[in-house]
């Protein structure tokens, strides 16, 4: 075995199986937190939308409100909420730490995000095809669910990719206070312990997995914009 090969060997007898266990949580908080992130988002960004002046649901104040809130999360910068949530955090799941303690930070990040680009997918509609609709007596819930998500879910798809690969870069972070996944693996055993080869490589995996996640995006995308076509 040439020295190349015996180091390789020796780095994954060392640390292969930290790398895929942590490679697998960062997978999971990810997922996760995106899947509930569009749970929140998707009708916060839908009610924003609505009730904006001379839309389906007129309530500019609460359109306000709802607008300030999502604003003031937005612009909280996450390593600041997460350590902010704390409480909250281990009041809601009984922990701060791993996996679990992540995702409610995670999704409470993500989801004024995710309501606003729900609400950009949404404005990007033609009003002619929700006049149409109205004109034929469709009711407003018809609307949102037939007509204006049904022509906006392309951008809403490619929209799941942008959050995706955000909470990706939020979860490698919130990996240095607690969260496990390679953000801690990079800065516990690559940083802290000098060992340059374990930030390389974990490096090397988050690239890869981004660049994995790009792919099926783009895929899924082109898919649905055709079928919407």
């Amino acid at each position: 075995m040439s020295e190349v090969g015996a180091a390789i060997a020796d780095f994954w007898g060392d640390y292969g199986q930290l790398l895929l266990s942590g490679t697998w949580a960062t997978l999971e908080m990810t997922i996760l937190s995106t899947l509930f992130a569009y749970v929140i988002g998707i009708p916060l960004g839908v009610l924003v939308t609505i009730t904006r002046r001379n839309s389906l649901w007129p309530h500019p104040v609460l359109s306000s409100v709802l607008g300030w809130i999502v604003n003031i999360f937005r612009s909280i910068p996450f390593i600041i909420l997460l350590v902010f949530l704390m409480p909250f955090t281990r009041a809601l799941v009984g922990t701060t730490m791993g996996v679990l303690g992540a995702i409610p930070p995670l999704v409470i990040a993500a989801a004024p995000f995710v309501a606003r680009m729900v609400e950009q997918s949404l404005q990007e509609v033609g009003p002619g095809l929700i006049e149409a609709a109205q004109a034929s007596g469709a009711t407003n819930a018809q609307i949102v669910w037939k007509v204006m998500l049904k022509e906006a879910m392309p951008s809403i798809v490619r929209g799941v990719l942008i959050a995706f690969i955000t909470l990706f870069g939020y979860v490698a972070m919130a990996g240095t206070i607690g969260a496990g996944g390679l953000g801690d693996i990079a800065m516990r055993y690559g940083y802290y312990r000098y060992q340059d080869s374990v930030m390389y490589v974990t490096l090397v995996i988050l690239i890869i997995i981004v660049q994995i996640a790009q792919s099926i995006g783009d895929v899924v995308a082109r898919r649905v914009d055709k079928k919407m076509r």
